[in-house]
């Protein structure tokens, strides 16, 4: 099944909430602008969802950041990234040009409690990002068990439906608010996949966790491959085998190993220990993980691994595997799967 190509910001995939600009006529008089170098102290600027390009101008002219509305308004019409400002807290400096104030205004480090969610993230990872920006664990925990789920799945656990993403909200926003829009988000970057469409007899949650695990095992250019080993091992009751699912029930991160006796563990989560998918998602899956869940390359693999770093590789035979596996160990002991500082 083809999939239309989704037009999405290339920076962690998408930017969440729009700023409307309405185009007006301009006269050929240049409007007054603080000139480059006159920068002095910072202030804050919160803006509201749903607020236009005059509004946001019209708030960095009374707060001293730029020297008219117009100058700002201007810039603004004329480059499309500003629909990508958000709302929310941002610290600008004020006496600046309106060009170096709309450069702010998308500086997400100038944005206070922004909400970063990475590609795969797990619940718990993204409750403790929530968490961080000003939310109470207690109110995130209950609103999680409560936000409304898509694809038919009933509230109560939303791994793998919160969309990763750059979010920043206006102080005050309910955190009920602020899941449903990960949630939305989830919804308006899957537009294209039709989850109604059952691949190799797999539903669309189904779908949603192989995605999962093709995000949490592959670099982007490799999804197709793993999105294959997964559907070959299913198809003849393999066992998955796939240390991520182990280190998701462990709750933790990076490790390239599994002891012997952590395969063993008794979970549904637990790859090595039982047949088919586990009963949910691992992480929160980007679209070119959901993409490769429908759309697995075609091949006859049954074996993948990282024998080092950026080469990864693919085959029906345990033998080669196996010896792959040997070049693997020599690498780690090698010191080439060492993050570097």
């Amino acid at each position: 099944m083809k999939l239309l190509k989704v037009l999405i910001f290339p920076f962690l995939l998408v930017v969440l909430v729009t700023t409307g600009l309405r185009a007006i006529h301009h006269g050929p008089n240049a409007a007054p602008d603080f000139p480059a170098g006159s920068a002095s102290s910072e202030v804050s600027i919160t803006l509201t969802d749903g607020e236009i390009g005059s509004d946001i101008a019209q708030k960095l002219f009374d707060a001293g950041v730029v020297k008219s509305a117009e100058a700002f308004f201007r810039v603004a019409v004329g480059d499309a990234r500003s629909t990508r400002i958000a709302p929310g807290e941002h610290i600008l400096e004020s006496r600046i040009p309106a060009k170096t104030a709309l450069e702010q205004l998308l500086d997400k480090k100038r944005i206070v409690d922004l909400i970063i969610i990475k590609d795969g993230a797990r619940l718990a990872e993204i409750v403790s990002a929530i968490v961080s920006s000003g939310y109470t664990k207690n109110e995130v925990l209950n609103a999680v068990k409560k936000v409304e789920l898509p694809l038919g799945r009933s509230a109560g656990n939303p791994e793998g439906f919160l969309y990763p993403a750059n979010y920043s909200f206006a102080k005050g926003t309910k955190i009920d608010a602020v899941l449903q829009k990960m949630i939305s988000t989830f919804v308006a970057n899957t537009t294209a996949i039709d989850f109604s469409t059952k691949v190799e007899n797999y539903s669309g949650y189904q779908l949603l966790i192989i995605a999962s695990l093709i995000q949490a095992e592959a670099d982007a250019k490799d999804y197709a491959k793993v999105s294959r080993v997964i559907y070959n091992r299913l198809k003849i009751r393999m066992p998955l085998q796939l240390d991520t699912s182990v280190q998701y029930l462990l709750q933790r991160r990076g490790e390239i190993t599994l002891a012997i006796k952590e395969t063993k563990i008794r979970s549904k989560y637990n790859t090595y220990q039982n047949y088919g998918l586990p009963p949910g998602p691992i992480g929160s899956p980007t679209l070119g993980a959901l993409e490769a869940a429908l759309n697995p390359e075609m091949g006859d693999w049954l074996y993948f691994i990282t024998v080092k770093p950026g080469d990864t590789r693919f085959t029906k035979s345990n033998t080669e595997f196996l010896d792959w596996k040997v070049e693997y160990k020599r690498n780690v002991r090698a010191g080439l799967f060492k993050v570097k500082p």
